[in-house]
């Protein structure tokens, strides 16, 4: 009907050319396929749902057509399959039922809650610092509540505190594996003591309730007596192992780890050499398991960020307050500080990248996720502007979730001046940084340069980065040069993201394992019998922070950073995690213990991870 009507118009016509037929019927043809062109455009947002005429019926039926294997696919639970060890796990569980066991459980946690051993940061190396004498009371502790395992695990004593243990299995072929975690916990500042339920180092059960209260309860001291229970029950069952079983407990993993997982990731290298370990299991995000869109979401982290502490320095002339300039170092620094925080880092979702991973996991199998997010999660695979719609949709509403997508800032120290009537010489911040896994230390760094770098020339500061003069004394007279700005690396502890382990394709198996494990225990626990696996989905995750992993990415590919605990248990908040009434369920306790045996009793079957 366009054409039609065109066809009714006049014709153009030039005084040497006379009429234009032919540039007439191109001019028709752009026409037609410019209007072509535009309808599929809007065919093509209409896809993508943003036109919000799209129905949920068209985007449901082209959802329901998608392949989930494809995008997040699962493995059977994986049981012990031996009869000796398909026995020994039979018993196992029968035991943790006990009222016998449970009592033995709260008493070897309790007993380790008691001990208040806390890291501090910047605390000089063991033997400067009498604050680290409380890790000796640990060791003493851990020797009499498990004797089995004393007398049965070879033991290495590193910088002192660092724990090594190995109990030797009989197939020298088989690589051996690590189960780690940390002894330290997370100072208590005296002044919550009055808002704690139940004192901080009391370790107190409360029957009532079902929670066992104290620091250390929920990071990490849980998971260290569950590893110690699981194999002290397992010595006491004469049982013995294939595959060597290695153990490595650090003791200040919460300032960093340079202590302790620092010098035994050197040990472990110099004993089992590199690529020398199967698999390592470790603390990971508090989360563990949870209902996401109405299905249990297990996300054992696969990957961290990096991190960056950056110190942020403002020196200038001092003199007195009574005659001031019109900034100061800590006007200046406050400056600096607002144009941070009003200049992020852009929170972008790529490919590729573990947040993306879970998502398509959660689209391909949470059963009430929105039909709009879940064709936009699959469509996101290859169309960019599918991409950005997710990241409207789910990852800039979720606080947690774009923090753990993109490098966040936080300033979360600052000092400056020592008397209220002296202009201060200095003033400094840190910042710190935990970095997106596509990103870097040095892209970090230069972004927090050129966020501060048009500041500091309005203010006529000079400008020093990391060992480089940015804005130099010369590019001002020495009348107008008001002060100097200096960014460094305030601990140089600064960490790049760590390497991804492998959850498909070949070399891919030990995934599998760990999957298949997850599953295994989760139904297990709740009697839910069947080895499909079906009731809870193994999702590739990762955390927000670090575990002392960063020190034995030298060991192997696979690295696991997992808690098998219900994280819908209130999250961190309600648990205490590093803040006052840390707390664990007994409940949630138990199944930690069920899943290390599970893990122990399936690694000594595995034939997949040489």
């Amino acid at each position: 009907m366009v054409v039609k009507s065109l066809n009714h118009l006049p014709i153009p016509t030039s005084a040497n050319n006379g009429p234009r037929s032919v540039s007439t019927r191109r001019y028709v043809a752009g026409v037609v396929f410019g209007i072509f062109f535009f309808l599929q455009l809007g065919r093509y947002a209409f896809d993508l749902g943003k036109n919000l005429d799209i129905t949920v019926d068209d985007v449901t039926s082209w959802t329901h057509n998608v392949n989930a294997a494809h995008f997040c696919p699962q493995v059977t639970a994986l049981y012990p399959q031996s009869s000796v060890n398909a026995e020994t796990w039979t018993e196992f569980g029968e035991l943790l039922e006990t009222e016998k066991f449970k009592t033995l459980a709260i008493e070897k946690l309790s007993g380790l809650i008691q001990i208040p051993s806390e890291s501090y940061d910047n605390m000089p190396p063991p033997g400067q610092d009498p604050r680290w004498e409380t890790m000796g009371q640990v060791h003493d502790y851990l020797a009499v509540a498990f004797p089995l395992i004393h007398s049965t695990f070879s033991l290495a004593k590193v910088n002192t505190y660092g724990l090594l243990y190995e109990w030797t299995g009989s197939d020298a072929s088989l690589k051996p594996y690590l189960l780690a975690a940390h002894q330290d916990v997370v100072p208590v500042n005296p002044d919550t003591l009055d808002t704690w339920i139940y004192p901080p180092y009391s370790g107190f059960y409360d029957a009532e309730t079902g929670l066992i209260w104290g620091r250390g309860t929920s990071d990490d001291k849980a998971s260290l007596t569950g590893i110690m229970l699981t194999l002290e029950t397992l010595i006491g069952k004469g049982w013995t192992p294939k595959r060597t079983v290695v153990l490595a407990f650090g003791f200040d993993e919460e300032s960093s780890g340079i202590h302790g997982a620092k010098t035994l990731g050197k040990a472990l290298e110099e004993i089992y050499g590199r690529d020398g370990l199967a698999f390592i299991v470790d603390e990971g995000g508090k989360r563990g398991f949870k209902d996401v869109y109405g299905t249990i979401f297990a996300t054992p982290g696969v990957a961290e960020k990096g991190h960056a502490d950056i110190k942020v320095e403002v020196t200038s002339p001092g003199g007195h307050s009574s005659i001031p300039p019109a900034h100061t170092t800590i006007g200046y620094l406050a400056s600096i500080i607002s144009e941070l925080e009003q200049n992020p880092f852009p929170v972008e979702l790529a490919r590729g990248t573990v947040p993306h991973d879970t998502l398509l996991c959660y689209a391909a199998h949470g059963h009430d996720i929105s039909p709009r997010l879940k064709h936009a999660i699959f469509k996101s695979t290859h169309c960019d502007a599918a991409l950005h719609r997710v990241e409207d949709l789910y990852v800039s509403k979720d606080h947690w979730y774009s923090s753990l997508v993109g490098t966040t800032q936080a300033v979360d120290m600052i000092y400056g001046g020592v008397k209220a009537n002296a202009l201060p010489e200095s003033a400094y911040a840190i910042v710190n940084h935990r970095i997106n896994t596509v990103s870097s230390v040095n892209e970090t760094a230069a972004h927090d340069t050129q966020t501060i770098a048009g500041l500091a020339r309005s203010f006529n500061l000079t400008l020093k980065a990391f060992g480089e003069d940015i804005i130099p004394a010369s590019a001002y007279s020495s009348s107008e040069s008001k002060g100097h700005i200096e960014l460094s690396q305030a601990f140089n502890h600064e960490l790049e993201p760590a390497p991804r382990t492998p959850t498909s394709g070949k070399g891919s198996e030990p995934w599998d394992f760990l999957s298949g494990t997850i599953k295994a225990t989760y139904a297990a626990h709740r009697n839910l019998g069947g080895v499909d696996g079906s009731n809870i989905v193994v999702s590739p995750g990762m955390s927000t922070g670090n575990t002392d992993t960063k020190y034995y990415w030298n060991l192997t590919r696979h690295i696991f950073r997992y808690n098998h605990k219900n994280g819908a248990y209130g999250g961190e908040i309600a648990t205490g995690v590093h803040t006052v009434n840390e707390n664990i369920p007994l409940d949630h306790y138990l199944e930690m213990i069920r899943f290390f045996s599970t893990l122990i009793l399936n690694a000594d079957e595995a034939k997949s991870f040489e």
